[in-house]
């Protein structure tokens, strides 16, 4: 039988790579490398740079498959990701067939961790279910851009005692500030931070963390707004494309 690793990565730097990571990249017949057109060169790059300087293993080869485009218009939030994901789930059904022979190993590199706002592992469990490709699974987990955001930073996930919510831009004005006095902001191609008002609230913003791209912002969310508005639209100019994610805090530690 067929058997898949999915592998976290990290979130950019080669250096976040784990030994288990490592040890799993080595057990792959194979390693599976996204393409997501010319603006994300640089994603590729990073992942063809971690099989270089890490994977030892003779005869292992690496295969590289262009990813869907999410498309949008006409279509709810909803029913676009899950069109999104059926076309990635044949595209990896595909692979499967056509380039991993029965007993052989399989990798997906998976940036930051597979468990954490990624949707990899619910692709592999539609090809699963879909039945035309019999195969396992295990799944590595890797550091996230959480991580390493707060690393840059160098500032605790938590205030002590206090819970932590991690959303999306879009769901935002529902928890911060008023249900939580944490909240992490990933996947928000709007910049919902623009419409807290909160004068208390604080931001830490980090764009292409890990890599030497790696942009961090820190301040009153009031006074560094347009700092990080600025910065963010000179970077995705400047790159083509961005990988953003944002903590908003108010409070204090030991403050009921």
């Amino acid at each position: 039988m067929r058997h898949i690793l999915i592998i976290g990565i990290g979130a950019g730097n080669p250096e976040h790579m784990t030994v288990q990571a490592i040890n799993a990249l080595n057990r792959a017949d194979v390693l599976f490398i996204p393409t997501k057109g010319e603006k994300k060169t640089e994603l590729a790059e990073l992942r063809r740079g971690i099989c270089a300087r890490y994977v030892t293993r003779a005869g292992s080869r690496t295969v590289e498959f262009a990813v869907p485009v999410r498309r949008t218009e006409g279509r709810s939030y909803v029913e676009s990701v899950d069109d999104w994901h059926a076309g990635i789930a044949a595209a990896y059904e595909a692979l499967l067939e056509s380039e991993l022979a029965e007993g052989q190993t399989g990798a997906f590199l998976v940036w930051g961790d597979p468990m954490l706002y990624d949707s990899t592992i619910r692709i592999v469990e539609r090809v699963k279910t879909r039945g035309r490709v019999t195969f396992g699974y295990d799944v590595i987990p890797g550091i996230t851009s959480l991580q390493a955001l707060c690393a840059s930073h160098r500032i605790p996930l938590n205030l002590v005692g206090k819970p932590v919510e991690i959303t999306t831009g879009r769901r935002l004005a529902e928890s911060f500030p008023h249900r939580n006095e944490t909240a992490v902001v990933m996947l928000d191609g709007e910049q919902a931070f623009r419409k807290i008002e909160d004068p208390d609230a604080e931001i830490y913003w980090g764009a292409y963390l890990g890599t030497p791209d790696e942009i961090v912002i820190a301040g009153r969310l009031a006074e560094v707004k347009e700092q990080i508005l600025e910065a963010r639209a000179a970077a995705r100019e400047r790159m083509g494309w961005i990988m953003d994610i944002y903590l908003l805090r108010k409070g204090a530690d030991f403050e009921e």
